[in-house]
């Protein structure tokens, strides 16, 4: 029997005689037992430990769950280690980005993009995505023909813009383009060494950037055409998309869009046709994503918006007897007195000055839609076409229309500005342009205020879209609904650029992707769940040791 066993309960709560004061216990698993001296004397226990000690009731309890904790700390722990010496699986990390600048060098204005692809390409083209498009301050290139230097110097704050973008490990393999297109190509045709000069000066200021400056040089007007026609289709996902798997693939074999480009100097149209192209002048020829692509595309020079109305401008000047000219184009009550010189500074406009032209001209708008129409198609050589099959205008070889057609930059604004942007038929189209174009002036101003540089060339542009599409192109009542016109799709600007730096990135050497490692998924997620319960178990065993009371 346990010597303490029969103790009443008034006896274990008494004081601890001085005589016990200060007893020391075997171990932690006593404690002092509370009783008279008298009461150890009468059990026959001597007044020695471990008789005047005690075993704490609750160890047992703190004893199990301490090893049952460290128990599941030593099979997590265990479990981890067989999960991380399992065979791992070897997996290629994505590279880092890769960035290219392009400078669109247009006749009327420049603008910079700044593209974005991965490292390792797919099939050789980088899959690029637009990152920074910046409006560059001032008129186009072409018009610092007299002093080069400012054409450069115009670029430094969009360049400024793009550094801020492209990391600073990347800028030394980041390459920098300028393509100067239609403005610069009539430049280049009236004045050689003065667009020399222009290039010139622009090159040496993007040679100081950090960049990889790799030119500013004219582009080609098939060239364009065919570039604008990449944008297009690459960013409808004709050309790749990405997959539902998370791959980047080509999409199955199908008719692909047409592109309808119009600057301020020039237009293109580029589309794959039917059957062969019989012109191989008219033809461009590329590679991209693993496909071979033959793409019909001719540009016309000085069939530009600014250039048309140019010419349409120089043509009634011609046509005109004194003085004054009447524009069927601009709107009735519209007045406005101009230099003719500048008119004749177009390597455009192909006539001589009028003998005896004043110095200055009185231009007043008749809102005349049927005569500005009459006064457009003068622009066109359509009798040149007369018994030929394939053929546009102007003895251009083409191919019937075909599919699908984008329709930008000019061909948009114009029709963003009278709302016929929204597939409308040919017939609400031509009857909105016509109606626009016999408003009153003033009734004009009012009811678009703000927009007055532009405001009184929509009615002849409008006209000049209708007349180039019908009856230059080709296209029909029936086929009008296949022109789509935008600015913009899926965040990206429509235009030659994007299509030029898809090109560039089968020049520019792949990063292989780096190799790695790594566990399988389920494997992971085992790993880190055991890994977790090791750390809880170890912490909660802790615990227990240091906080669980004695008593």
């Amino acid at each position: 029997m346990v010597p303490w066993a029969g103790l009443a309960p008034s006896v274990w709560s008494a004081a601890l005689p001085p005589t016990q004061q200060g007893v020391q216990c075997p171990s932690e698993d006593w404690a002092p037992l509370q009783v008279a001296v008298s009461a150890t004397k009468e059990s026959g226990c001597p007044l020695l430990p471990p008789c005047r000690c005690r075993p704490l009731m609750g160890l047992t309890w703190k004893k199990r769950v301490l090893a049952a904790l460290l128990g599941a700390a030593v099979a997590s722990g265990l479990t981890t280690l067989i999960l991380i010496l399992v065979e791992a699986t070897s997996v290629l990390l994505p590279s880092d980005a890769k960035f290219g600048v392009v400078f669109d060098a247009g006749s009327s204005h420049t603008s910079l993009f700044v593209y974005q692809w991965p490292a390792d390409k797919e099939n050789n083209t980088g899959v690029v995505s637009q990152a920074l498009a910046c409006q560059v301050k001032g008129p186009g290139i072409s018009s610092y023909a007299s002093d080069p230097a400012r054409a450069g110097e115009s670029l430094e704050d969009c360049l400024e813009e793009a550094l801020a973008l492209v990391p600073e490990t990347r800028r030394r393999e980041t390459p920098v383009f300028l393509g100067a297109t239609a403005g610069m190509r009539l430049l280049s045709q009236k004045n050689s060494s003065q667009a020399g000069d222009i290039l010139a000066a622009i090159s040496r200021v993007l040679g100081r950037s950090p960049l990889d400056f790799w030119g500013a040089e004219l582009l080609a007007g098939r060239d364009e055409g065919a570039l604008g026609w990449i944008t297009i289709n690459y960013v409808l996902g004709m050309l790749v998309k990405y997959s539902f798997s998370g791959e980047w693939i080509r999409p199955l074999e199908g008719p692909l869009v047409g592109a309808l480009d119009m600057g301020g100097a020039s237009t293109q149209i580029s589309f794959v046709p039917r059957g062969p192209i019989l012109d191989k002048s008219t033809q461009a020829t590329f590679r991209l994503y693993g496909s071979e692509h033959s793409v019909y595309t001719h540009s016309y020079l000085c069939f530009g918006r600014d250039q048309m109305l140019t010419r349409l401008l120089a043509q009634l000047l011609q046509s005109s007897p004194g003085p004054l000219i009447r524009h069927p184009c601009y709107h009735s009550g519209y007045r406005a007195t101009l230099s003719p010189a500048t008119l004749y500074e177009s390597p455009c406009v192909h006539t001589t000055p009028p003998r005896g032209l004043a110095w200055n001209l009185t231009v007043e708008g008749t809102g005349n839609p049927g005569a500005c129409i009459s006064a457009v198609r003068g622009l066109f050589n359509f009798s040149s076409c007369e018994g030929r099959g394939h053929c546009a205008f102007n003895g251009v070889y083409q191919p019937p229309v075909r599919g699908q057609f984008y329709a930008f930059s000019n061909f948009y604004y114009t029709f963003h500005f009278l709302n016929l942007t929204s597939k409308q038929p040919l017939a609400t189209v031509n009857a909105t342009v016509w109606e626009f174009c016999q408003r009153p002036w003033k009734q004009v101003e009012a009811s678009s205020p703000g927009q007055d540089h532009w405001l009184r060339d929509y009615c002849a542009s409008g006209l000049y879209i209708l007349t180039l599409l019908l009856e230059g192109y080709g296209f029909s009542e029936d086929t009008w609904s296949s022109i789509e016109f935008r600015k913009q799709v899926g965040g990206t600007d429509i235009g030659w650029t994007l299509g030029y730096m898809l090109n560039l990135t089968s020049m520019i050497p792949a990063e292989p992707p780096a190799r790695w490692q790594a566990e399988s998924y389920g494997v992971w997620v085992a790993g880190v769940v055991f890994a977790v319960l090791t750390v809880v178990a170890t912490l909660g065993a802790a615990a227990v040791h240091l906080l669980w009371p004695r008593g």
